[in-house]
């Protein structure tokens, strides 16, 4: 996928890139190639391959969710920046915070914050299972998104606490969704979600199927969750 390609693919979709965003995400590009080289962000470098699968893949939540009619978004687990850097140029009225365990990764993203000029973007060094029981990030956001962090309704468990009531969580995920989804009922129901829609679709230039799972957070999710940090993945809600 050609920066052209990117853009003509986004415009049919009523993204309309200007100037400045082109150039923002090619500097994202060149920072996230160079600081691949000291630390691992990606395993994907070639640049067409980072449009597709990494830049254009991240703002398919928007073919599907209007961002535009919200402010407030945290990305749980997103190191590298997926979804939320690209989310963040295509819509720069975000603020956008981003939650993951590896510091190094958050020093990665506050630099690309700066130098692509970016306000109010927030790297939160932390587990979610952590983070999700403090009052500052507690059902404040409007919408949580993750892109492929883990199955679904351990994922639920890492993301739904951050989404207020009303509010939503918005998964990127890859093919094969039903088995996972019935799988993570029980987990959605407990922590005060609601499977809203599941939009299925092929990325561009044969790179696989992608799902969009929009869950609504309809009532607070109980105290008791996200549990400690481990036990979440020890034993999932099933």
């Amino acid at each position: 996928m050609t920066k052209e390609q990117f853009a003509e693919a986004l415009g049919a979709k009523g993204i309309v890139l200007t100037e400045r965003q082109m150039e923002q995400f090619d500097q994202f590009f060149h920072l996230l190639v160079e600081w691949n080289e000291k630390m691992n962000l990606t395993g994907i470098t070639e640049e067409g391959q980072v449009y597709n699968k990494h830049f254009y893949d991240s703002i398919t939540p928007a073919f599907f969710f209007p961002f535009d009619k919200v402010e407030s978004v945290v990305d749980i687990g997103g190191g590298a920046g997926f979804p939320s850097i690209p989310l963040k140029i295509c819509f720069p009225h975000l603020k956008m915070t981003i939650i993951d365990s590896l510091n190094k990764r958050m020093n990665f993203l506050q630099h690309v914050a700066n130098e692509l000029g970016l306000e109010h973007v927030n790297p939160v060094h932390g587990r979610a299972e952590e983070r999700g029981q403090e009052p500052a990030h507690r059902e404040k956001y409007q919408l949580v998104v993750a892109r492929a962090v883990a199955r679904m309704n351990l994922l639920s468990e890492f993301c739904l606490p951050f989404a207020k009531v009303g509010g939503h969580f918005v998964a990127l995920k890859g093919a094969e969704m039903t088995l996972e989804l019935n799988e993570a009922k029980k987990a959605i129901k407990t922590l005060g979600g609601k499977t809203r829609k599941v939009e299925t679709f092929q990325l561009m230039e044969e790179a696989g199927e992608r799902n969009i799972v929009i869950v609504e957070k309809v009532e607070a999710t109980p105290k008791s969750y996200p549990r400690k940090a481990g036990i979440p993945a020890k034993k999932p809600i099933i």
